[in-house]
């Protein structure tokens, strides 16, 4: 189902950003929370990863690695979650996505890194497939628990001393 979002940015002037996204991806809903606190206007295009869409030459094209999100901005196309949201920060600089003190920027790039790293690609489709090819359907679970747990587990002591209204304190 394509969408368009409505809230529209100052100042985006005439250009409209186009996200190829997947609704059950956690990269996506990155970059859409980004855009949507950012009050960006664009156009959704979906991608549906359990058919496979994103092995579609067109879409490669965009994106050589086969995976959402991509980010269309006019000529530039970025893909990766990380980059699209550091562009975003740096192109659209209005309603900032990060705390301007430098110690608390780092630790807002250690808890994205952590996600990034250590929980986020180690769960996706294709090495969850993997992993049942290998272990069998019933080593899924344990293998996504016990990722996500080592994950989470990091995240929390990190953060511990940071909490605010957000992870990070902002």
């Amino acid at each position: 189902m394509a969408t368009s979002q409505s809230v529209v940015g100052e100042e985006q002037q005439d250009n409209k950003l186009k996200l190829y996204s997947y609704w059950r991806s956690s990269c996506s809903f990155r970059v859409r929370i980004a855009l949507n606190l950012k009050g960006l206007k664009y156009e959704y295009k979906p991608v549906n990863l359990l058919k496979g869409e994103q092995s579609n030459p067109e879409f490669l094209k965009l994106n050589p690695v086969g995976c959402v999100s991509v980010l269309v901005d006019g000529p530039a196309v970025i893909f990766d979650s990380f980059a699209i949201i550091m562009y975003l920060e740096d192109k659209y600089p209005n309603h900032p996505l990060l705390p301007r003190d430098i110690n608390q920027r780092a630790i807002n790039f250690q808890a994205t890194s952590i996600v990034f790293s250590a929980i986020q690609p180690l769960h996706n489709l294709g090495i969850l497939n993997y992993v049942g090819e290998k272990g069998g359907p019933d080593a899924k679970i344990p293998w996504v628990q016990s990722v996500i747990r080592k994950g989470f587990t990091a995240l929390e002591k990190l953060l511990k001393e940071h909490a605010g209204r957000y992870a990070t304190g902002r």
